[in-house]
């Protein structure tokens, strides 16, 4: 073979090794790329935990120990069943301590994108399932639990719509626990998985079910498994009513923006310590028909707990109901997609239109629809996880 061709091969051959290099990463490049929800999870456990507040700084002593008079032998039992009969391996990475970070590592995208802890459905024997499905039962009211359920279908229909059941599985939900149930020390459990997170702290007859967070996508199922399946509507339709009861006035104040063009969702994931301050039209401007209109909307957050324990969180709501603002982003049109938030010293709650993500193929734009939706409901001023009153406690018995 004459050198030429023999130079022009070698070029070739070393050319054809770089463009490997450069396209092909090796494992250890792969596995080193960084994961933009893992960086968001760590910035946010890197700073202790001290509750969303206003710039003002936290209030303190708006949650005391106290009786609430409503049990909560129920949930302790069902949740000691579940645990039960859990394998070793299985409890090893489901059983968390009451004041683990554990609380915090939460998220409202896909399993095919976020790593979690826990034992999920998917990996249940029948017997667990059962347990499991028992435990919630009785932790949440029968609106609570049906939402639950609404939504885990829409992960099923997911799956249907991409043709991936990796990222998407109604099953793709996983159980943690902190603590160990008592009817003295604190304890508590998380559901976490895609559109759906539930934190649940128990101290004694106390009961604190934030954040939570409730989505879905697609809201209205049209085909397969689960078609018909439907959630979010009254909480979208009554906060639509209550806008539009405004008068000019309190719509002036209220009115964040009349473009609804992004998300808007303040209080998400690793957003444990958010500087919010009060922004819309305060509630002491409101009739007494929209203050009812108000009190309506929240309690359909609220009680996704069991009546006993949403009429305590009611009582508190209504207690600083002087000081809660309603703000809002959309136009206020029956067809209208829009924003809106509920900010008082004891709670937060959020409801916002989202733009297609994971039905992009069914949708010819990337507006801003009706189709997917996202709530979050807080606690600010450091009792979101049961945060306050497990300090107090620990406090109170020298740990």
């Amino acid at each position: 073979m004459k050198t030429p061709q023999i130079l022009v091969l070698g070029f070739v051959l070393i050319l054809s090794v770089a463009l490997c290099w450069i396209v092909l990463p090796t494992q250890g490049q792969q596995s080193q790329r960084p994961n933009p929800f893992e960086a968001r999870e760590r910035a946010n456990l890197a700073q202790p935990l001290e509750g969303i507040r206003t710039s003002e700084g936290i209030v303190d002593g708006l949650f005391p120990i106290q009786s609430t008079g409503v049990s909560t032998a129920g949930i302790r039992e069902a949740a000691t069943t579940f645990l039960a009969l859990l394998s070793p391996e299985q409890r090893e990475r489901t059983v968390f301590a009451v004041d683990d970070s554990e609380w915090r590592r939460w998220s409202n995208v896909d399993v095919g994108i976020y790593q979690r802890q826990g034992v999920s459905f998917r990996e249940m024997s029948p017997a667990q399932r059962e347990a499991a499905r028992a435990f919630l039962a009785v932790s949440l009211s029968a609106k609570g639990l049906a939402l639950t359920d609404a939504i885990r279908k829409t992960d099923q229909t997911l799956a249907e719509i991409n043709d991936d059941f990796e990222s998407f599985d109604e099953d793709a939900y996983f159980l943690t626990m902190m603590g160990t149930p008592s009817a003295t020390d604190p304890w508590g459990w998380q559901l976490d998985g895609h559109h759906l997170v539930i934190n649940y702290f128990v101290l004694g007859d106390q009961v604190v079910m934030t954040p939570s967070f409730f989505g879905g996508e697609p809201i209205r199922a049209t085909s397969g498994k689960y078609a018909g399946n439907v959630m979010l509507q009254e909480e979208q339709d009554l906060g639509l009513a209550l806008a539009q009861s405004l008068t000019e006035e309190q719509a002036k104040a209220a009115i964040l923006s009349s473009r609804k063009t992004r998300e808007n969702l303040e209080a998400g994931a690793n957003q444990d310590n958010l500087v919010l301050d009060y922004k819309g039209v305060p509630v002491s401007t409101f009739s007494k028909e929209q203050r009812e209109l108000l009190l309506e909307l929240i309690a359909l957050f609220v009680h996704n707990l069991p009546e006993g324990h949403a009429k305590v969180r009611m009582d508190e709501v209504k207690e600083h109901l002087e000081a809660t603002w309603f703000a809002w982003v959309g136009e206020r049109a029956d067809d209208s997609v829009f924003y809106y938030r509920i900010h008082s010293p004891v709670v937060l709650i959020e409801f916002d239109h989202q733009r297609p993500v994971g039905t992009r193929r069914l949708h010819r734009s990337r507006e801003v629809t009706r189709d997917h939706i996202h709530t979050i409901v807080r606690t600010p001023n450091g009792n979101d996880y049961g945060a306050d009153l497990l300090k107090q406690h620990l406090e109170a018995h020298h740990h």
